[in-house]
């Protein structure tokens, strides 16, 4: 009898439950924050590739040089051009290994607050509305979910963030 009223509970209890879902890819790259991101990455990856073809446009300058004139240097001379090509060429390569750190730093400090910010208004939405849980739709990490029994707290959330409804997603693909 007992194991009766405890198995009655425990459905009435797992019906009580209330879940909710959002596409959290969406609302994080519609947020104000992730298009001050967008601008800062971009004037990085500009000044980045500046100085790259810089250090490339020197290197290939250098080489043509080498190739015209190799001929008439002595041996010293050559060996030092040669030096140099090749200390230019490891220079460029200790450049672009630098510049790919240097991005993904920059990125990630850029995404934490906009992931905590998101994260918050997430949490925030989710205790007003009473639910035990939110799953991200847009991860993949959730195989199955029944959207009638799922309250999409997207609108919610984006509206806690102050995104206007009225802005939507590019229709191209997100890189």
């Amino acid at each position: 009898m007992a194991l009766g009223m405890f198995s009655a509970a425990a459905v009435v209890t797992a019906q009580d439950f209330k879940f909710g879902h959002i596409n959290m890819q969406e609302v994080i790259y519609l947020m104000d924050d992730m298009d001050s991101a967008r601008v800062a990455l971009d004037q990085f990856r500009m000044d980045t590739e500046a100085t790259y073809n810089a250090m490339v446009e020197e290197f290939n300058t250098k080489y043509r040089t080498y190739n015209e004139m190799g001929a008439s240097w002595t041996p010293a001379v050559l060996a030092t051009k040669q030096q140099e090509l090749q200390d230019l060429q490891t220079r460029i390569q200790q450049y672009e290994q630098n510049a790919g750190a240097d991005m993904n730093n920059l990125q990630q400090q850029l995404m934490m607050p906009i992931m905590n910010k998101a994260n918050n208004a997430v949490s925030k939405v989710g205790k007003a509305n009473g639910l035990i849980y939110v799953f991200d739709v847009s991860t993949g990490a959730v195989p199955y979910f029944d959207a009638a029994q799922s309250m999409d707290i997207t609108a919610q959330v984006k509206a806690e963030l102050n995104i206007s409804p009225d802005k939507t997603l590019p229709q191209t693909p997100i890189q």
